[in-house]
Formats: structure tokens, sequence, C-alpha cells
């Protein structure tokens, strides 16, 4: 407990530090076309989850060095990328390289290249790539980040203390912390930071690691849906965006979150909170269910499809979107 509250106050610190940096250097983010914030904010306030890894690391160096080099260095690649291309856009094969140099890495780091098949780690691959955007796609309003990772993290400290160990509890505990620190500069009106890519894509990585080490460790399939509501909303959303015959790589204003912030201008706070605690709901059901996986997943997507569709279809009428 001691160590943790250490860590609590070195991590709120460094992004003390680290507001001063960005400050002086302009690493600063500006409303477009697309935001869902009308003020210049700090960014690359996210920096603080690889900054939790490395204190892990140096808590835990025999460890680190022997089981978590290849998770390490997938995460600070794909952080490190993305911070530069929250200052510079960079180009698309930059970045993907990255991303799949540290995508292979994350599935060496969690034994899929053993305990799978051949021909299961592309799907692996796909699935990690488009969870990665996922959270990408999904950091557009305050406290969004942040709540949702905390919520998801929480679930994997109680799943490895109550049901299955499948990691060490350190190594879900300080991205909690992280993500506590975050949430104090943006859970607000007026968010003091924003994560950027290197946050987005920083928890984005450690979640997965974990969830992937939840599967290796169990094979069972059903934890997938402990990040069901952002791939629901992900996944109607590019649906729709085909639909229309849009681009789906192109900058845009159609998810539900975005909606409900830009046009109905309904509080930040709330809608981070409603999506958090409805991902709660289904995780307590998917811990606590013993119904096969393909009656659970009926069981989530069908009532909360549903509802996000119908508020999907009613906000665009009503806006004429």
């Amino acid at each position: 407990m001691i160590e943790h509250i250490f860590v609590f106050v070195f991590l709120f610190i460094s992004i003390l530090i680290y507001f001063k940096i960005a400050d002086k250097y302009n690493i600063i983010d500006k409303p477009n076309h697309r935001s869902a914030h009308s003020q210049i904010t700090l960014r690359g306030g996210g920096i603080i989850f690889p900054i939790a890894f490395i204190i892990f690391s140096l808590f835990n160096f025999n460890e680190s060095v022997h089981e978590y080099w290849s998770f390490g260095l997938g995460l600070l690649a794909i952080c490190f990328i993305s911070f530069l291309d929250d200052i510079r856009t960079l180009s698309n094969r930059i970045r993907l390289s990255i991303h799949f140099i540290s995508v292979v890495l994350l599935l060496y780091f969690t034994d899929t290249f053993s305990l799978m098949p051949f021909w299961a780690w592309p799907i692996f691959f796909i699935m990690i790539i488009g969870t990665l955007n996922a959270y990408n796609f999904m950091d557009g309003i305050n406290g969004m980040t942040g709540i949702y990772s905390l919520i998801t993290l929480v679930s994997f400290l109680y799943i490895n203390k109550e049901i299955v160990s499948f990691a060490e509890d350190d190594f879900i505990i300080y991205p909690i912390l992280a993500s506590l620190v975050f949430l104090f500069f943006n859970f607000r009106k007026k968010a003091k930071c924003f994560a950027g890519d290197v946050g987005s894509m920083g928890i984005g990585f450690w979640v997965i690691g974990l969830i992937t080490l939840l599967i290796m460790k169990t094979q069972d399939y059903k934890y997938i849906l402990l990040l069901s509501t952002y791939g629901m909303e992900v996944v109607l959303t590019i649906i729709e965006r085909i639909l229309l015959k849009e681009n789906i790589f192109e900058a845009h204003r159609r998810h539900l979150y975005q909606l409900f912030a830009n046009e109905k201008k309904v509080s930040h706070l709330l809608i981070s909170t409603t999506y958090a605690v409805v991902q709660l709901i289904v995780n307590v059901f998917l811990i606590y269910s013993k119904l096969p996986v393909a009656a659970v997943v009926l069981i989530i997507f069908i009532p909360i499809g549903g509802i996000y569709l119908t508020l999907k279809y009613s906000l665009k009428k009503k806006y004429s979107l």
C-alpha cells in the first residue's frame, strides 16, 4: 500500500512537470471541425501511462528484464511514435510500421504464438489493431478514455484476485493509479489536458495486453466482451460509414457520443460516465454468468445494440445528419 501511495504521488508530480514542458513547447490541442471542445488545451497528458510502466519496471526490475521486456518495448515504441504524432503529423507508413512491431511484441509477451495455432495469429493481430484504433476513435471527449479504462482495469483486478490469477496485481494496479491521476486533470468540464494519441494508444495497448493474457490463461473468449461497449460503438459506426460510402479512415463526427456532445450539447462527463457504467454492468454480468459464450453475446449485444441504434437514429433524424 505504501508503495502504491508513493507511485501515485510520483505520477502526480510527473504529470505536473509534463504540463510545464507542454506549455513551454506549445504542445496543445487546437479545436477543429470534428472537435467536441472549443478551447485550446494541453495535449499528451496520457504520457502518464508509459511513465507508469517505467516505474513498474523499476520496482519489479528482475521480473521486467525476464518477463516484461517485450511488452515494455512494444508499449514504449507505440507511445513514442504516438507522442511524435501528437506533436507533428507522421506518415501512415511510419505509424503503421511501429504499430505492427508493437503488436508482434505484444503477441510474443502473451504467448499467443505458442498457445494458439498458426492460422489464429492473423485473427489476433487484426483484433488487436482494431481495438487499438477503437481506443483512439473513442478518445474524443473529457473523461471518456480515463473512466472507461478505469472500469475495465478494476474489472481485471477483481478477476485476477477472485476468479483466476493471470497477471501480477501490480501490473494491473499501476495503470489504475495512472488512470486516477489522469482523470484528476481530465474529468472536468474544462479539462486541464487531453490524453492525445500517446494516451489512448498507451492505455489501449496495456488493456489489450491484459485481456490477451486473460484469454490465453483461461482459453475463454468471452472476456473480449470486457471491451464490448467500445467495440459495438466503433463497429456499428464503421458499418454506417461504409453504407454511406464514406472514407472510414477520414475524421468524422458520427459516433453516438459525438452526436450527444456536439449536437445535443450533453455534458461530456455525463456521457463518459454513462459509457463506463454500461460497461461495468456488462462486466458484472460477464463475470458471474454461467451461460455459454454465444448466449452471453446475444444477451449483451441485442438490447444494447437496439438501444444504441434507436438513439442514433432519433438524433440523426432530429438534426438531419
